[in-house]
């Protein structure tokens, strides 16, 4: 049962990470008849806890806490993707595991979580920005960084920032069903279950190319995308032959040319639905894709969304 539920705290903590776990198990919501939760918040840096933002937090509880707890949340904190861990705090989360208790990590409380071996042939969520490092550190476990939450369960992971409300709903909906989850979302004014993943908020500038053999060819692709073209065509702006321009293409951007001009082609799509009133169908004239149809296909493949429920996320529901 979800009755017991703990925040462990490190210096550094970040302060929306944390307010996302009170605000979800810390609220006493028993006048709406749902759930109330035994919370509370320990720390495994003394009493005094640092904020990334400035202040310091007065916490009554230790790791003594986390002992009786059925969940035990990590928020996440500046610096956890490089630090060390008390190695206290490690075993404490490696003890509530073994008696059969969950842990949910937010952000970078993920790496709390790694350096425990709690992830070890698992998968794990984690800020998109992190994935690489995450998986350095921890060879040993799978990233996913385009999800919301990973439900590995014992083990719960959550990407950047908001993602840690999607997990902790998700658990809730699991533990006590979705009217509760449901209720307690609206409460917090904030969708129940988010469609999409991480895809559709990173960042993907255009690929550097390691050499100059074909830059020119890639800047007249980034420019002609709503154009058909083919290997043939493209080797020969290059003074190539297919094989050889094939070869060197993957060499200098990692991927193949039918890719790259896919990935662009959805690059384009995301900058006009962020910026443009433009329609779906007029923005897959002029990405290439030729039809609504076949632009949503890509889309949703690439980004995890519909067309249409990107433009609402990034320019309100009025522009959908």
């Amino acid at each position: 049962m979800l009755r017991n539920v703990a925040a462990v705290l490190l210096d550094g903590v970040n302060p929306f990470e944390l307010g996302v776990v009170c605000e979800v198990f810390g609220i006493d919501r028993s006048d709406d008849g749902l759930p109330v939760y035994d919370f509370a918040v320990a720390s495994a840096d003394g009493p005094s806890v640092r904020a990334s933002t400035g202040f310091s937090l007065q916490v009554e509880h230790g790791l003594e806490r986390l002992e009786t707890a059925d969940l035990i949340t990590v928020p996440a904190g500046a610096s956890y993707v490089t630090r060390e861990f008390p190695p206290e705090l490690l075993d404490s989360l490696r003890r509530a595991v073994d008696r059969g208790a969950r842990v949910l990590s937010v952000c970078s409380g993920v790496f709390v979580l790694a350096a425990a071996g709690l992830l070890e042939g698992r998968r794990a969520a984690v800020h998109w920005k992190h994935a690489e490092e995450l998986g350095r550190r921890h060879p040993h476990l799978t990233t996913e960084p385009d999800v919301l939450y990973v439900d590995e369960d014992p083990v719960f992971t959550s990407a950047g920032t908001a993602a840690g409300i999607d997990a902790c709903l998700h658990l809730v909906r699991k533990e006590q069903g979705p009217e509760v989850a449901n209720r307690i979302a609206r409460r917090m004014v904030v969708p129940p279950h988010r469609d999409g993943g991480q895809a559709q908020y990173i960042e993907r500038p255009l690929p550097q190319p390691g050499g100059d053999s074909v830059a020119e060819v890639l800047v007249w692709m980034e420019r002609h995308l709503d154009e058909e073209v083919t290997v043939e065509q493209l080797a020969a702006r290059a003074h190539m032959s297919p094989r050889t321009f094939a070869r060197r293409f993957q060499q200098e951007t990692g991927t193949t040319p039918y890719r790259w001009i896919l990935g662009q082609r959805v690059l384009l799509a995301q900058h006009l639905l962020e910026r443009t009133d433009e329609t779906v169908d007029a923005i897959a004239g002029r990405t290439g894709f030729g039809n609504a149809a076949a632009l949503r296909h890509h889309f949703v493949r690439a980004v995890g969304t519909t067309p249409q429920s990107y433009r609402r996320a990034f320019r309100g529901p009025e522009a959908a």
